[in-house]
């Protein structure tokens, strides 16, 4: 039986950021999964390493960490950095006055306001009329989600890190490991379970009161080709992203769009889009809450979410050429949390939308109190 100091139970950005630390340390890892590859919130999200607009305190210091890691990986992984930097646009007066207040915290570092027409000399795709002004970050990068988790992952293996897929790991008692492939032994384990509540550790995820976030995603292909620049969000973003929604100045901006655009924040609908190298936009979100999310797509809602893009961006039209939904753990309660079942053991989730963003910083906090 071959000897691990640490396995990992999970391929997602989580588990693999746990590995690439470990593996940094000079620890031999291996990495388990019940899948043939990652195939979950991890590959299904928007590919965007977001600091701007994280909340405040500790998921934004883990944000701006983990920027950085990804800046250092991407290039040794082969992962391209699509684009840089995030165009958070204002529509209306109120959403300028959460940007200013933004920018006045500690989080607003580097960033800067723009006019509209600054705006759209960053990003040529912004529909001008219907934007008042903007907020610029030089912080985030983008990459290609699903093509870049696997490069992580062959990346990880060619330094060494061992992966064992389509195995299934039905217990855990540090240092045994059981699968369905046989028992492993690590002197320490990470289990990295996503939004699975059950398999294992179910009584300690159920005391997190945690449930499952689905989210409707968009590939759009505009009929003329066009440059958007950076990431870019709009007046519902501020709302949403608790960065800027836990200003005060938020809750006059949130009046607002409850009045006019009710529906949007009923469905959890604001916008995010990324470019791809093809030229096709990554645009999205919205979010439903249930312990079982069902596996369908409102065309209503998808609509919701390519008006507000046809708001923000001129494209001069486009088509919806790909549609998926994603999952991912949910929690009001916490961000993320790091469980210890025994000294040796870590159960670690993400519970929000910011895995991609914050998954390096995270594992190097959690194998800190392992190793």
């Amino acid at each position: 039986m071959k000897q691990y100091d640490l396995a990992v139970v999970g391929a997602g950005i989580l588990g693999l950021a746990h590995a690439l630390i470990a593996r940094r340390a000079g620890k031999s890892v291996v990495v388990l999964d019940r899948d043939n590859q990652a195939n979950g919130a991890s590959i299904r999200n928007f590919g965007f390493v977001t600091v701007t607009g994280q909340q405040s305190g500790a998921i934004w210091r883990h944000a701006r960490r983990s920027r950085d890691i990804w800046a250092e990986v991407a290039p040794a992984a082969g992962i391209e950095a699509l684009h840089q930097g995030l165009v958070v646009t204002a529509q209306r007066p109120e959403a300028e006055a959460v940007l200013d207040a933004f920018l006045q915290t500690e989080m607003g570092e580097g960033c800067r306001r723009l006019t509209a027409g600054e705006a759209g000399a960053i990003s040529p795709a912004l529909r001008a009329g219907n934007i008042r002004s903007a907020l610029y970050s030089p912080h985030e990068i983008r990459v290609e989600s699903r093509s870049a988790i696997p490069a992580l992952a062959a990346w990880l293996r060619a330094e060494g890190v061992d992966f064992l897929w389509n195995t299934t790991v039905q217990n855990v008692q540090t240092p045994k490991v059981e699968t369905s492939s046989g028992v492993i032994e690590a002197a320490k384990v990470v289990v990295c379970p996503g939004d699975d509540f059950t398999t294992l550790f179910s009584d300690r995820i159920a005391a997190r009161d945690v449930t499952r976030c689905k989210l409707h995603m968009l590939r759009l292909t505009p009929e003329t080709p066009l440059q958007l620049g950076a990431a870019v969000m709009s007046d519902l973003s501020l709302v949403r992203y608790l960065g800027y929604a836990e200003l005060p100045e938020a809750q006059a901006l949130k009046q607002v769009i409850e009045a006019e655009q009710p529906e949007y924040l009923s469905n959890g609908v604001h916008l995010i889009a990324v470019q791809s190298a093809d030229g096709s936009l990554v645009v999205g979100d919205s979010h439903h809450y249930a312990a079982t999310p069902d596996p369908f797509q409102p065309a209503a809602v998808d609509t919701l979410i390519a008006a507000e893009f046809d708001r923000v961006i001129a494209t001069g039209g486009f088509s919806i050429t790909d549609r998926w939904i994603g999952t991912y753990a949910s929690s009001d309660a916490q961000t993320y949390f790091a469980d210890a079942p025994d000294d040796d053991t870590r159960l670690v989730i993400v519970t929000a939308g910011c895995g991609a963003s914050t998954a390096f910083s995270i594992a190097e906090e959690t194998l800190a109190t392992l190793f």
